[in-house]
């Protein structure tokens, strides 16, 4: 790690570094050989701009393949909407090489720059340009290494080889609205699927998803700071409204065309495509309502597609990385909600028991699976927040767990595999960032020999996190207490109390980590005694906590906070008498929530980013929860805000992007407008120019400032 600026404040750190990100090592892959580690990493916590990486698994040697710096010619980035868009999608902040994709044989990388396509050689350390149609976006290499598919701002997928000849348009969009080779927005922002193109293994054509986003309502968001400025247009789909229509063709190189068929009027959502020598191509697709999906193998002669698997369920199915999947012996791999537990399944078998909560699959191996995972009964967990990779024979014997300076339950940020060679980025709550670390398989009965530890430039925070980990109350709710650095109880007696929640849906905030803990940490050291709570709805408990939120985001998730406070109050120095709360997203819905429907227990708020109308977010999020808006009116009008705007008598600021295109600013503007005509006063925050991200420095720091000076004043010092 690298030292910081000695001016530098917590605030103003925290900022500039993208939350200590900046620096540190990312986006691993292993080449099939093992012979190499590529990555990404910026060369200063204070410079945004990633290079390309290899590191030589034979020497632990690490060498840069491709300095955007040089490739640009000291030049600045040109990114066009898109890709900022597509960076918005995926909470994207740095700059520079931000993704990069392999060949076959981890030889060849290819990635976009400033909307120009490049290839870098990672044997010879050589990067060049190859002329192609752009702005493009995710450009994919071939496994033979001989071509690059991508696609462009203009709705195109394109074909050129590596050698600089015959870029050529593979489809073209048919009408302005149609784009070929790119992930629609629902995929982006609520499916983790992030591509719309794959290369079949024999490198002879590709599956490639084409999207018309002409059914989705058109909504336009404006910068009333510039107001010369055309406001843009967003195609949003929102809850109860039409998604964009998406397919999948099959593409030949030869300009064959096949349209891949299934009953799309019954699964709408097309969630993940695998495709491997393992066996067929997979499609996992979904109905809209998400309580059906299948396991669709097609049959690339024909376009034609079979049913290999079906789930049902009365909550909802869950999305997983990793899966659906084969393993090289043709058995197929997914994660299902079984008898209460969230297991692994390895053709017929679940392998897996209840004391796991499977969360991701990382590798399929000739002999076993690789997979991260949590406790799945809350009376077997050691400790709150773990996550660990474990690793599982077919048969579902041999399963083994990855230790971690000598624990083997910590918080796994990260770890990928190939050819005997695991990369894994670990953290442990009292040791800054992340720890990288490169191992090779050795024979059974000996773990793993560590190879490297790959370098981390990212700089040393200024502060020291020090959460405190219990479980909270009967439900024994995972929570993180913070109290201020060097306080003594007989001295300072009771502190005021910030809860710090996001406390929904994929949001688990307590971790065994300690970077993702440091905000907390410094909004205790301004006097107050910090509690992340992460109630029921959030992840890592099992299918039944994360599901008992169905229909009810309003009860279950604030009941959660109010149960964590007052049983760690019995152990911990909290004034029950000064009670705020704060979050971002949905975190800033709980919050405003909290002191609209609980001014008992809560007496100030600050809401960041708010959903105050579910009506206006998005279909593939909202629904899964909250059904659909014209089946179930009455759920929407319980879980919004709105309706509650005039039994708020307690301090409220609102704070919102005006270029927020997740949570559009009418979320907070249509509150507002509500607490008016009630009478009740209220603070709004409008930051001009800025998206649900807040990547901007300088907002970042004074967001901090502003909302401790708020705190501190609603709660009386």
């Amino acid at each position: 790690m690298t030292t910081h600026t000695p001016a530098d404040t917590f605030p103003r750190q925290y900022a500039r570094t993208l939350r200590y990100t900046v620096g540190a090592p990312r986006s691993f892959s292993v080449a099939p050989d093992g012979s190499r580690v590529v990555f990404l990493r910026s060369p200063s916590g204070g410079d945004r701009a990633n290079l390309l990486w290899t590191l030589d698994t034979a020497t632990g040697e690490e060498r840069i393949a491709a300095d955007p710096a040089a490739l640009l010619g000291g030049g600045e980035e040109d990114l066009s909407p898109a890709e900022k868009a597509r960076r918005e999608r995926s909470r994207e902040g740095s700059a520079g090489i931000v993704g990069y994709a392999l060949d076959g044989t981890g030889r060849l990388a290819a990635f976009a720059l400033s909307g120009r396509l490049f290839v870098a050689d990672l044997v010879a350390g050589t990067a060049t340009e190859l002329p192609a149609e752009g702005p493009l976006v995710d450009p994919r290499l071939s496994p033979d290494g001989v071509h690059v598919a991508y696609a462009t701002t203009a709705g195109e997928l394109r074909l050129t080889r590596t050698d600089g000849a015959g870029d050529r348009a593979l489809a073209s969009p048919e009408g302005p609205n149609v784009t070929w080779g790119q992930a629609e927005f629902i995929a982006q922002e609520e499916m983790d699927r992030d591509r719309g193109h794959w290369w079949s293994p024999d490198s002879d054509r590709l599956l490639v998803e084409r999207a018309d986003d002409t059914p989705v309502h058109r909504w336009w968001i404006a910068d009333p700071a510039n107001p010369d400025r055309e406001p843009a247009e967003v195609a949003y789909p929102a809850a109860g409204t039409p998604d964009a229509e998406v397919g999948l063709w099959l593409l030949g190189l030869d300009g064959s065309r096949t349209e891949v068929v299934w009953d799309r009027a019954a699964f709408p959502y097309l969630a993940r495509v695998h495709w491997s020598q393992g066996g067929v191509p997979l499609l996992l697709v979904q109905s809209r309502d998400q309580r059906v999906q299948r396991i669709l193998g097609l049959d690339t002669a024909t376009g034609a597609t079979e049913s290999l698997h079906e789930e049902r369920d009365d909550a909802w199915l869950e999305l997983f990385p990793g899966v659906p999947a084969w393993t090289p012996d043709g058995k197929l791999v997914r994660i299902s909600d079984e008898s209460g537990a969230r297991a692994l399944v390895i053709g017929e078998n679940t392998v897996t028991g209840p004391d796991l909560h499977l969360r991701s699959v990382l590798a399929v191996t000739a002999e076993e699976v690789l997979f991260t995972a949590s406790g799945g009964a809350a009376e077997t967990d050691p400790e709150p927040g773990w996550v660990a990779v474990g690793r599982i024979g077919h048969d579902g014997k041999r399963l083994s767990w990855e230790a971690a300076n000598g624990r083997p339950f910590t918080s796994v940020t990260t770890a990928v595999h190939a050819a005997g060679i695991t990369v894994r980025a670990t953290a442990e709550p009292d040791l800054p960032g992340t720890l990288v670390r490169v191992s090779r398989d050795l024979p059974e009965g000996v773990a793993v020999d560590d190879i490297a530890t790959v370098a981390s430039f990212a700089e040393t925070p200024v502060i020291t996190a020090r959460p405190v980990f219990r479980f909270a109350g009967e439900r024994r709710i995972p929570a993180a207490v913070f109290l201020p650095t060097g306080y003594d109880r007989e001295r300072d007696g009771l502190l005021p109390v910030l809860m710090d929640p996001y406390g929904g849906p994929h949001g688990q905030r307590v971790v065994q980590a300690h970077n993702p803990h440091l905000n907390s940490q410094w909004f205790a050291d301004q006097g107050f005694a910090v509690v992340v709570a992460d109630g029921r709805g959030t992840p890592g408990r099992g299918p039944a906590w994360e599901k008992s939120i169905a229909f009810d985001f309003a009860g279950a998730t604030l009941d959660d906070q109010v149960d964590a406070l007052r049983a760690l109050a019995e152990e911990f120095p909290l004034d029950l008498d000064r009670v705020a709360i704060r979050g971002w997203s949905y975190g800033g819905y709980l919050a405003a929530l909290a002191v609209l429907r609980r001014p008992d227990v809560f007496h100030a708020a600050v809401a960041g980013a708010p959903v105050t109308d579910w009506r206006l977010y998005d279909t593939h999020y909202t629904e899964r929860y909250l059904g659909h808006p014209a089946e179930r009116p009455e759920v929407y009008e319980a879980n919004s805000l709105t309706g509650y705007a005039a039994g708020l008598e307690r301090p409220l600021m609102i704070i919102h992007g005006l270029a927020d295109d997740n949570v559009v600013a009418a979320h907070t503007l249509r509150l507002s407008s509500a607490l008016l005509a009630a009478g009740r006063p209220h603070t709004v925050l409008p930051l001009s120019g800025v998206t649900h991200m807040t990547p901007q420095e300088e907002v970042a720091e004074n967001l901090l400032l502003l909302q401790v000076d708020f705190v501190k004043k609603s709660l009386g010092g």
